[in-house]
């Protein structure tokens, strides 16, 4: 019997989960705590993506900005897709594959973060913003598709989601971005009850 295609499509899923907790959650937990540390001390999250990568992104940003859960000090993170006139004025006069380098060049600075998500790994347009952001001292990671890629390949540290389709890849790349949101917070959490325990002499 020949399954439904929105049964296949949960099947896919469910396989590709199987493996990638225990393969994100070290890579997630890392990130959230030197994410957590950075823009602790005034540096802020670039993040980048085509698509339905885009709006991966912005759900990110929105989340350190606002808050994933519990209420907590908002912090300095920027989808760089979400300013229509600048990517647009870039795209015209300097071509697609300079929009996010350019927005790097103009926001980014040593110590910042720029995550860039594609479920390909070829994305031009990231590619160079990945060379622009290392150029200037950024560190730089990657959440895509399947490994090996050309993103992985250049970033400083990534997150490969094994997936046969591009929509379970973007659905997993959710999951990864709501898993670095707890880790996170939680870092935050911890570094907050410090101070007040310094604070409160105990």
């Amino acid at each position: 019997m020949k399954l439904a295609p929105d049964t296949a499509h949960c099947d896919d899923l469910m396989k590709a989960l199987e493996g990638f907790r225990d393969h994100a959650a070290p890579v997630v937990r890392r990130w959230g705590t030197t994410l957590a540390e950075r823009l602790g001390t005034g540096a802020r999250l670039l993040v980048a993506g085509n698509g339905g990568s885009a709006a991966q992104a912005q759900h990110l940003t929105a989340e350190l900005v606002g808050r994933y859960r519990d209420d907590r000090p908002p912090f300095s993170a920027l989808a760089l897709h979400a300013d229509t006139s600048s990517t647009t004025a870039i795209a015209n006069d300097y071509g697609v594959q300079e929009i996010f380098a350019r927005q790097v060049a103009a926001h980014g600075r040593a110590g910042d973060v720029l995550m860039l998500l594609s479920t390909s790994g070829a994305s031009a347009n990231l590619l160079v913003a990945a060379k622009e952001a290392q150029r200037l001292g950024l560190t730089v990671w990657a959440l895509t598709g399947p490994a090996p890629n050309p993103l992985e390949g250049c970033a400083d540290d990534s997150l490969c989601v094994d997936a046969a389709t591009s929509a379970t890849v973007q659905e997993l790349h959710l999951v990864a971005v709501h898993m670095l949101c707890e880790s996170f917070d939680r870092t935050v959490d911890d570094g907050l009850r410090a101070d007040a325990d310094v604070e409160g002499g105990t």
